[in-house]
């Protein structure tokens, strides 16, 4: 669990964030521009900050060049933005940024991005006192300069699955109902119940995901308790 500053000026955007980083054990603390970033900042030290640049008082950029040159770039900076250009994002990177998302957010770069810049808050979180953290290095691309150089994991192989055997003298109905509450709760033990991440590997929404457990009576802590 880590403390997380989203920074935008986007009611849509940082309530999206903030339910996909909640739902993934998150505490997450919202700022609609610079100012309240800058008091989030002080009042909760963040373990990673998510900060949209085009902003009305202060652009982002501007503010990660003032935490910069005043010492509070201590913790990873993801920036995010739907119009920035390359030429920006560079900048960003060579002050300090950890990476750049580029809106519209998908799920997968969100999530990857987030769990790149924790690890790099864990691994600073062991070394002695005084030590400085050395910036990592990035080659200088479109495409590093989009995603931080960071790499897609790996495939994860889950090898064979035991057979779940359904009654078929029943109506269809029945059946169909049957099937879909056993598929759902091996999607929700598979991702240890987060709905984000199930949504996305059965193709609904949110909303609908929800409505459909709750029609089918699935047991959403199920999932939570076998991941603990």
């Amino acid at each position: 669990m880590a403390n997380i500053l989203v920074v935008d000026d986007e009611l849509g955007i940082r309530d999206l964030l903030s339910e996909i980083l909640n739902d993934e054990g998150h505490n997450v603390e919202l700022a609609e521009n610079a100012a309240q970033a800058r008091a989030a900042r002080g009042r909760i030290r963040p373990d990673l900050v998510l900060l949209d640049i085009w902003m009305p008082d202060t652009d982002g950029v501007t503010l990660l060049k003032e935490w910069s040159t005043t010492g509070l770039l201590t913790m990873p900076v993801i920036m995010m933005s739907g119009h920035a250009t390359i030429e920006t994002a560079v900048e960003a990177t060579k002050i300090g940024a950890q990476s750049f998302l580029e809106k519209p957010i998908t799920l997968q770069k969100l999530l990857k991005a987030v769990e790149a810049g924790l690890a790099r808050t864990s691994a600073a979180a062991v070394r002695k006192p005084g030590m400085v953290a050395p910036m990592p290095v990035v080659e200088l691309t479109v495409e590093s300069a989009m995603t931080g150089g960071q790499s897609l994991p790996p495939a994860v192989e889950l090898g064979p699955q035991p057979r779940q055997l359904f009654e078929l003298d029943k109506p269809l109905r029945d059946a169909r109902d049957e099937f879909e509450k056993s598929y759902f709760e091996f999607h929700l033990a598979k991702e240890g119940g987060s709905m984000t991440r199930v949504a996305e590997k059965t193709g609904l929404e949110r909303t609908h995901l929800y409505r459909k457990l709750k029609q089918l009576g699935v047991d959403l802590s199920r999932g939570k308790r076998g991941s603990s």
